[in-house]
């Protein structure tokens, strides 16, 4: 452990892990994914777009393009950008919303704001000049950006929004994919990319009697404000009369609840498992310090950030924020390590010595780096604790109500979920106005015609908000709402029935110059827009050697990708004790765990994956890759 744990320890390790034990098994459901309803039938309106004018109508549009593009969020967006600077600038953007953005169109619920630092997740930076007002940005400020990205590489001519994609289909015979749409379009593509993005499509929780509530009801993520009154920053005043209830309490919930605290007559948050709320304490950015850095920060500072977060030993945290603080103290402790043993400790993270093994032996050699590994988790998890205890305590010094502080401490490590920073959340609990319904971890039982029933009791309200988040290793198709047929009619839904088949994540044989952004079988990052710009860089690197190599067709070898899968399977096993011992979450497949599966990331962690690509881009061979 590091000198400043095992100074100041105030925990029994054991009894810490025995706790940790049981909060996730009370959790663990039998029907993991399939606990959430699709959003259809009386529920369809859950998916509908408030932000535009309703009665949008255009002439159906039939044409041909070099690359369509699905989805206009960042990963859409990143995809022509890069393009257009390798050269490729017949491009097509489909977009179903009525504007740029993605998540951060949809996500305008009060409150919404960006959880990892803007230098680091704003992509493009350097390249657009821009300079974000405050350290964490909100959602206003994001979707400005994704304007002034989209001016820059001239985006808005190449988009149709308000459009949904139907169906993508291979025609073998022109050596193209065809795209219809909701507006009766036919889009002909030679190349396809997928960016429709994981967090997408609204989901519900399967509650019985979800549909008999005869109350208002709406998701997060179609926020009304015709109901709610105010904006983006709060001032919610017409429901001064209101009762509401909060279905959910994920990063969505934490930051939506203060202003939904300051506006409701009574407030009811129901809890199923608490979140990690640490401390945020937002600041501006200095201009002029940005302004001066060198060329080259920007990648810099989110793979720093990145690394710390994969526990990859980096020589100073550049960030220095509440992500990477249990990394930063691991890593300082050691770096007071003499040079022979800091070169053992990189041994433990999977870089190899030759020179040692031949002097020691390979099989000592494996000893040394099993203890050392073993040496370095166990300090992992005493920084874990460490950091976590912190966090719990913070509960208790700021939330009045002992029982209610209790209820509000997070049991599990610190990246079991997604952890939220909020300076306002467990504050709203000390307003006389707010009930935390604590399950223990069972959830909501049922919904009546007046309203929800927790612990046996029936609370009656006027409104419930759903933060309940977006499907999460739904069927891909499903997700993203339209179908995809390859070579001979092979819909993806069926090459991917036992799981997926990727080469690199990015390629699915059978499915020829389509393209799929995303994290499976890919890097999965905290920074988003990091791995969909590597995503984007990957993409236009093919395309432009394609270009110069005079080929229109890319497909991905039976061998490479079998092998990939095989890889996937291999590495996630590096991860696999931790994520089985986690709370359920859509992080581990609500702790339905299988590493036999290939629904998951590249478990060496993202900089590990980003620099694979890079080398493999650097052969300049296109390995792995049918061409012609």
């Amino acid at each position: 452990m590091t000198a400043a744990v095992s100074e100041h320890i105030s925990f029994n390790p054991e009894k810490l892990r025995e706790k940790y034990r049981e909060e996730r098994d009370k959790r663990i459901r039998a029907d993991g994914n399939d606990q959430y309803i699709e959003v259809t039938g009386d529920f369809s309106h859950y998916i509908d777009d408030p932000h535009v004018e309703p009665g949008f109508e255009r002439d159906a549009l039939q044409t041909r393009v070099e690359v369509l593009i699905i989805g206009g969020g960042f990963g859409g967006m990143l995809a022509a950008a890069r393009l257009r600077d390798t050269g490729i600038n017949d491009l097509l953007i489909v977009e179903k919303g009525g504007g740029f953005g993605g998540t951060w169109y949809w996500n305008r619920y009060p409150g919404a704001s960006c959880d990892i630092e803007s230098l680091v997740y704003f992509p493009l930076l350097e390249e657009t000049g821009f300079v974000p007002k405050q350290r964490y940005t909100n959602a206003t400020e994001t979707l400005e950006y994704c304007q002034v990205i989209a001016e820059q590489y001239n985006l808005h001519n190449i988009a149709l929004m308000q459009t949904q994609i139907l169906s993508t289909d291979w025609s073998e015979e022109e050596g193209l994919w065809v795209a219809r749409t909701n507006r009766g379009d036919v889009i002909k593509a030679t190349f396809v990319i997928h960016s429709n993005g994981p967090l997408n499509r609204p989901k519900l929780p399967g509650i019985p009697g979800i549909d008999t509530y005869i109350g208002h009801t709406f998701h997060t993520s179609r926020w009304d404000y015709d109901y709610t009154g105010g904006g983006p920053f709060g001032g919610l005043d017409k429901l001064a009369d209101k009762r509401v209830a909060v279905i959910g309490t994920g990063a969505t919930a934490v930051q939506c609840v203060p202003h939904l605290a300051a506006g409701a007559k009574a407030l009811y948050v129901f809890q199923r498992t608490p979140s990690s709320i640490d401390v945020r304490n937002n600041t501006d950015i200095d201009a002029e310090w940005v302004k001066s850095q060198s060329p080259g920060w920007h990648h810099k500072r989110r793979t720093n950030f990145e690394s710390l977060l994969a526990g990859i030993p980096v020589k100073e945290d550049l960030v220095r924020d509440g992500w990477t603080e249990a990394f930063r103290d691991i890593f300082g402790e050691l770096r007071q390590y003499r040079p022979s043993g800091w070169r053992l400790l990189l041994w433990s993270l999977g870089w190899a010595f030759s020179s040692a093994r031949k002097e020691r032996g390979i099989k000592q050699y494996l000893t040394d780096k099993a203890m050392i590994k073993m040496g370095l988790q166990e300090k992992m998890e005493m920084a874990d604790f460490t950091k976590m205890e912190k966090v719990r305590a913070r509960a208790d010094s700021v939330v009045d109500n002992a029982q209610t502080a209790e209820s509000l401490k997070p049991y599990y490590r610190q990246f079991c979920k997604r952890p939220c920073f909020h300076d306002e959340y467990l504050q709203a609990f000390n307003n006389p106005n707010v009930t935390l319904v604590d399950t223990d971890g069972q959830g909501v039982e049922a919904f009546t015609e007046k309203g929800v029933v927790a612990n046996g009791k029936e609370y009656e309200v006027d409104c419930i908000v759903f933060a309940t988040g977006f499907e999460v290793g739904t069927d891909y198709s499903r997700r993203a709402g339209y179908t995809i047929s390859g070579v001979d009619g092979l819909t993806i839904s069926e090459k991917w029935a036992d799981g997926m088949a990727t080469f690199h994540g990015l390629h699915s044989r059978g499915f020829p110059n389509a393209f799929f952004f995303g994290p499976q079988q890919s890097g999965f990052t905290a920074t988003y827009t990091f791995a969909l710009d590597e995503n984007a860089m990957q993409t236009a690197y093919i395309l432009g050697e394609l270009k110069k190599r005079g080929a229109k067709r890319v497909d991905a070898a039976e061998k490479a990708e079998n092998a990939w899968i095989n890889t996937i399977k291999r590495v996630a096993r590096q991860t696999e004790e931790f994520q089985k011992s986690c709370t359920p979450g859509y992080y581990n497949n609500e702790g339905h765990v299988e590493f036999e599966s290939r629904n998951t990331f590249y478990g060496g962690g993202p900089i590990e994956f980003f620099n694979l690509m890079a080398k493999w881009r650097e052969a300049g061979n296109l390995k792995g890759l049918e061409i012609s």
